[in-house]
């Protein structure tokens, strides 16, 4: 919980794998009623019906893009700021004729590689957790991967980042979507702190309810409590744009974790107060040994990255 003299405002999604998807909302609710009047009533249910789940497609392919090019443009400035500074150093060797110091660059060109090299397994893993169903998933290598991705884009804004990633159990999980809700949550909370800050992850396994829970917190600008009860609802932001980056501000980021969570039969909560800070928490059920299960039909499930 945030603190700081004021009280945290607190605002919570709860799964619920049972209730309906927009798909069903009003069709066949009604009592039965004969004659024309009922059936043109069915026939425009129906046809609306169809309208909203046109809709909730395109919205989750929006998403679907939104995630992919926030995931590219990181991954690729990350990479091209490596082969900067390869190239800068080979040119200072080049120059030098002394053997210490052209072994110094060489040293920077090799550690250079080394970081190139855990960006792309980073990627080559995003690309490997993409599971048509729940199952088993390492969800601290999901953490350290997505970090190895904005590690020095953290460090350009001065954020300092504070991880502590215990061992926990296994969740029941798809790798891919996970690391969208992570980047989305890691990319939102550097962009509350323009003035550079604090960037605290946590996992931890909570027996009692049977969860691996992941929090990230900011020490950033908070959120209004006018505003925070909306956050995960499709298109609302609390941004006026992009940024500098071109990254954030559609309203889809927060709503898109919202469902990505729910159809892993987790949960998100978010706390925040003005001047203090961001946490969300997310709790994701842990693993049954052996057991892998399909993700539930419609939009969410859907979400592929």
């Amino acid at each position: 919980m945030l603190q700081n003299g004021q009280n945290a405002v607190a605002a919570g999604i709860l799964a619920n794998p049972g209730a309906e998807s927009l798909h069903g909302v009003g069709a066949g609710k009604g009592t039965l009623r004969t004659g024309t009047n009922a059936i043109g009533g069915q026939n425009a249910g129906s046809a609306q019906c169809e309208q909203i789940a046109a809709l909730e497609q395109q919205l989750v392919r929006s998403q679907r893009l939104a995630a992919l090019g926030e995931l590219l443009s990181t991954t690729t400035h990350e990479f091209n700021n490596v082969l900067m500074g390869i190239l800068n150093y080979a040119q200072m060797a080049q120059r030098h004729k002394d053997e210490a110091t052209r072994d110094k660059y060489i040293d920077k060109i090799l550690a250079a590689a080394k970081r190139a090299s855990k960006i792309t397994s980073s990627i080559l893993a995003a690309a490997r957790n993409r599971s048509g169903g729940l199952e088993p998933t390492n969800l601290k290598k999901i953490v350290e991967d997505t970090l190895v991705l904005l590690e020095r884009e953290l460090s350009k804004y001065r954020i300092s980042l504070e991880p502590h990633l215990t061992d926990v159990r296994e969740v029941s999980a798809m790798g891919n979507p996970i690391q969208q809700v992570l980047l989305n949550l890691l990319i939102n909370a550097r962009q509350a702190m323009p003035n550079g800050g604090r960037l605290i992850l946590r996992l931890e396994h909570d027996a009692a309810a049977g969860t691996v829970d992941l929090v990230v917190r900011d020490t950033g600008t908070g959120i209004p409590a006018g505003k925070l009860p909306r956050i995960f609802e499709p298109y609302y932001t609390t941004k006026s744009g992009p940024d500098e980056t071109g990254m954030g501000g559609t309203g889809l980021g927060l709503s898109s974790c919202r469902q990505i969570i729910e159809a892993h039969h987790g949960r998100i909560r978010v706390e925040s107060t003005v001047g203090v800070g961001t946490q969300f928490t997310i709790k994701l059920p842990v693993a049954k040994k052996d057991v892998s299960e399909p993700v539930a039909s419609g939009p969410v499930g859907t979400v592929r990255g």
